[in-house]
């Protein structure tokens, strides 16, 4: 998957502004169940947000390991929410468009 831009993440952002939760961190932290989930959410919703209700103080990094083991990248974080993206392996299955320029930059 290539980096998401700037723009890409702000539309993606707006997108997430009305999801639930889908994964919440508890005080097992991340688990073999926990990463099998947010896999599924990311085949079923490319678009999810994990909630974190313990490990507040380290959810960068485990936001990070979630990253790495699962192939999606982070849009962002919001309080103690973080917000993950993986587009669909098969692009006739996407959901999710991602803008491909910044439309809002005027041209000269």
């Amino acid at each position: 998957m290539d980096t998401l831009k700037g723009f890409q993440k702000k539309h993606l952002k707006g997108l997430a502004h009305g999801l639930k939760p889908v994964v919440q961190i508890g005080k097992e932290g991340i688990t073999e169940g926990v990463i099998r989930a947010v896999d599924e959410g990311l085949r079923r919703h490319e678009l999810i947000k994990i909630k974190f209700t313990d490990f507040k103080d380290r959810k960068e990094g485990l936001t990070r390991e979630i990253e790495i083991k699962t192939g999606s990248e982070r849009v962002g974080m919001i309080g103690h929410m973080a917000i993950l993206y993986r587009p669909q392996t098969d692009p006739e299955k996407r959901k999710i468009t991602l803008p491909q320029r910044n439309l809002l930059k005027s041209s000269p």
